[in-house]
């Protein structure tokens, strides 16, 4: 079953000489329950592509679809909601917000959405992650590798339709980044969570079921390692 749908996308910066297509033509869908890794080169347009799906950057032309529904026909309201209810950002630097605690942080989507915490699932998310014992602590209390877990899970928090990870592990060390990929698979086996990560780490993109390498703004290769059932 198809949960994205991305028809002829594409994101034009700037005009004339200094035209620089970050997102050439791009076309291609994404099962549910599917992970898949994007990868290429600095510069190839995988980060930007990422961000439109998420909705944070509006595409030049071409069209998202979520579950069926038009992303980019919403309007800025509705994208905002969009953003927070069917879509988790994992981004490298974590983007936490240090006055916050772990758990204000996890929390942080649903709370702004003016709905309430789902406590069992609060607690499922906090020892699955190995975050148990750390609810109080502030971002600057916590290792690298503990802040990336921090946001996961408020990626996770609200059961979003797609986890969308940018270089989730490049500020991490190679054991770190490991363990970062171990919880992000177990996400999308544990709770069928749809997952596209963005990386230039091939031994991780290989963990994938689907590899997408983008170059230069357009797919060179689309590769099924193996099924998402697997």
């Amino acid at each position: 079953m198809e949960l994205m749908q991305i028809q002829h996308l594409s994101k034009v910066y700037g005009q004339g000489e200094n035209q620089v297509r970050a997102v050439d033509d791009i076309s291609f869908t994404v099962e549910k329950g599917e992970f898949l890794a994007i990868i290429g080169p600095s510069g190839s347009g995988k980060s930007t592509l990422l961000h439109i799906l998420g909705g944070v950057d509006c595409p030049t032309s071409g069209k998202v679809f979520v579950d069926g529904q038009d992303v980019y026909a919403q309007n800025e309201d509705q994208l905002a909601i969009f953003r927070r209810r069917q879509v988790g950002l994992i981004y490298q630097f974590y983007n936490l917000i240090p006055v916050l605690n772990v758990v204000e942080n996890m929390t942080l989507p649903v709370l702004m959405d003016g709905r309430q915490v789902n406590q069992e699932r609060l607690e499922e998310l906090l020892d699955v992650l190995g975050l148990r014992g750390r609810e109080k602590y502030l971002p600057n209390q916590l290792s690298g590798g503990q802040q990336q877990r921090v946001s996961i899970g408020r990626a996770l928090m609200n059961a979003p339709a797609v986890v969308l990870a940018d270089e989730p592990t490049g500020n991490l060390d190679s054991k770190n980044s490991q363990e970062i990929v171990e919880l992000l698979k177990m996400s999308n086996k544990k709770y069928g969570q749809t997952l596209v990560i963005i990386t230039h780490d091939e031994n991780i993109a290989l963990q994938a079921h689907r590899v997408i390498a983008i170059e230069d703004g357009r797919i060179t290769r689309d590769e099924r390692i193996r099924e998402v059932l697997e």
